[in-house]
C-alpha cells in the first residue's frame, strides 16, 4: 500500500474522476484542505458547476476550510471515518460555510 502522501496525491489529482455532477451542479465554492501529520499538506478545490478541479497550495478566499490529519482524511474518505463523527471529536476542524462541508461528501463519491 502506498504511504498517506502519495495516497493523498492520488486522491487530489484524480478528484474529477470521483465528482457527483449532479449534486455539484450550480454551485460555485471553493474549498481548501489544511491536511496535518504524516503525508500532508495543503491543497483546494474549486467546484464549478458540476465540475471540481484540485491544486496544490492554498486558495486566495475559500468558501471554507477544513483541518485535519492526511490520514484522518483518507480514512473518511475510503468510509473508514465519519466525516461528521470526525468533526465531532474534534478530528476535523472547519471554518467558513458549514453547509459546503455537509455538501461536500455529496459531491465527492468514495474513494
Amino acid at each position: 500500500m502506498a504511504d498517506v502522501a502519495a495516497q493523498i496525491k492520488e486522491f487530489f489529482n484524480t478528484i474529477g474522476t470521483r465528482v457527483n455532477a449532479d449534486a455539484a451542479k450550480g454551485m460555485n465554492s471553493t474549498i481548501q484542505f489544511n491536511l496535518t501529520g504524516d503525508g500532508g499538506g495543503t491543497y483546494h478545490i474549486v467546484i464549478k458547476d458540476g465540475t471540481v478541479t484540485a491544486q496544490e497550495g492554498a486558495a486566495a478566499s475559500p468558501n471554507m476550510s477544513m483541518t485535519v490529519s492526511a490520514q484522518d482524511y483518507l480514512d473518511i474518505q475510503s468510509g473508514k471515518l465519519n466525516g461528521q463523527m470526525a468533526f465531532m471529536s474534534g478530528k476535523m476542524k472547519i471554518a467558513g460555510d458549514m453547509g459546503l462541508a455537509m455538501k461536500l461528501q455529496a459531491i465527492l463519491k468514495r474513494a
